[in-house]
């Protein structure tokens, strides 16, 4: 099985909140992997979502400036839909 991150950029025109994240993050872009794996068939190759990360900045960890937190494409989507009605 073969498997693919497909990096993306968003853009979040206020500071926003994620379920599990304790503090609201800043405004700005953030970019967010998908990591997917083949679904190989007799014509053709398909690929499954297997994990969504966000790289968020790091304020609270020593030594690194970012960390890489998994995230529910839904929760990802309701807080970009959440930005674009605010602005």
């Amino acid at each position: 099985m073969t498997t693919r991150t497909t990096p993306t950029v968003v853009r979040f025109n206020a500071a926003f909140m994620l379920p599990g994240i304790d503090e609201p993050q800043p405004a700005g872009e953030y970019r967010v992997d998908l990591d997917e794996e083949s679904l190989e068939g007799a014509s053709r190759t398909a690929w499954r979502r297997v994990a969504t990360f966000i790289h968020l900045p790091a304020i609270s960890a020593k030594g690194s400036t970012q960390q890489m937190v998994p995230i529910e494409p839904a929760s990802l989507e309701a807080a970009l839909d959440k930005d674009r009605r605010q602005s």
